[in-house]
């Protein structure tokens, strides 16, 4: 297993107009970072250390020109580009877009090739990364494409963990995409990341209802009845500890989450808006089911308060720190189920 300072972190930049590049300069300028990983940005020193110097951070950039140029011990920066950008903090601007999905593509083609051992991403605008050759919601829908796996958004916070069934499609469409196809899917995926990646052996699953009441018994939506709970009888009876459905409004404020090793939300809002309420700013956005690791914090480019030196880079430290247990994990878990089974010997 490798040492921890010799696992290779690579970061995409995001939107340089927004708090991304102030959040990664901040988790760096500890130096003890620097006992845990060996961090590479994706981006361009110059425009760094222009950045370094409006927050005045004491953090050393090290640049180089070549991903086998990597130094352990310092905080790299990977000159993805030569020329400079005219940054205006705080502003929606569609060619520092380019640039966040430059640093993205590059980064994930790293990851692909084994050249970084995990991805961090700091936040994009979904807006201003739209062209002709990035037609993706976000992060996640292209990291589906590019890695092995079937991806699903997990938000992470200590033991308290948050699945979605569906995430970025309207609110009116979630329903027709309940099925039972996806949600043995989805619960599998969830199943084999608490497994491998959090060294939960038999983890305990919860399932929220769509409707309000779960339907109420059919009076306000059948949903549970026809979709949600066939499907996870057959899951259960098949050894998957996976309960529910439960009534969404009650289950966060009764701390009844407290007693499953996971959440399943139907949609984005129902698990996202428990998650931040109680995950305090420290929440982690991780990308389960794929080959390869990647996490991010769990808030946007904050443009409000881009370039001001206010923004808080605990969610952007908690990523790193994820993504390296996570790694850690898997490595465990990968020596474990390749370890041959002991037999006695025969007694003669």
């Amino acid at each position: 297993m490798k040492k921890a300072e010799n696992i290779i972190v690579g970061i995409s930049i995001g939107d340089l107009n927004g708090i991304g590049s102030e959040v990664v300069l901040k988790t760096f300028e500890d130096t003890r970072m620097l006992e845990l990983c060996t961090p590479v940005i994706f981006a361009n020193v110059k425009i760094l250390s222009f950045v370094r110097k409006n927050f005045e951070s004491t953090v050393a950039l090290h640049g180089i020109d070549r991903l086998d140029q990597i130094v352990v011990g310092k905080v790299n920066v990977f000159n993805l580009w030569k020329e400079g950008i005219d940054l205006n903090l705080g502003t929606n601007d569609e060619k520092v877009g380019e640039y966040a999905i430059k640093s993205f593509v590059a980064a994930t083609k790293a990851l692909k090739d084994g050249e970084i051992d995990v991805l961090v991403t700091a936040p994009i605008n979904k807006y201003n990364i739209q062209s002709e050759s990035f037609k993706f919601p976000g992060h996640t829908d292209y990291l589906n494409q590019e890695l092995e796996g079937d991806a699903l958004m997990l938000m992470v916070q200590d033991n308290l963990r948050v699945g979605l069934l569906t995430d970025h499609i309207p609110l009116n469409e979630v329903a027709s995409h309940l099925t039972e196809e996806l949600i043995f899917k989805k619960i599998e995926t969830i199943k084999q990341t608490l497994i491998q990646d959090f060294s939960i052996n038999k983890p305990k699953i919860a399932v929220l209802g769509l409707n309000p009441h779960c339907g109420d018994g059919g009076v306000i939506g059948t949903e549970e009845d026809t979709v949600l709970k066939p499907a996870l009888k057959k899951l259960f009876e098949k050894g998957t500890l996976v309960f529910g459905p439960f009534a969404a409004d009650g289950f966060f404020g009764s701390n009844q989450y407290e007693k499953y090793d996971a959440i399943i939300a139907t949609y984005h809002d129902q698990g996202l808006i428990p998650f931040k309420t109680l995950s305090f700013g420290n929440g982690v956005n991780y990308t389960a089911g794929l080959n390869k690791i990647r996490t991010s914090p769990d808030h946007g480019t904050a443009y409000d308060i881009a370039g001001k030196n206010k923004a808080d880079y605990n969610s952007f430290k908690e990523a790193v720190y994820l993504a390296i247990d996570i790694y850690n994990s898997r490595n465990e878990y990968g020596e474990i189920s390749q370890k041959p089974l002991k037999t006695k010997e025969k007694q003669l």
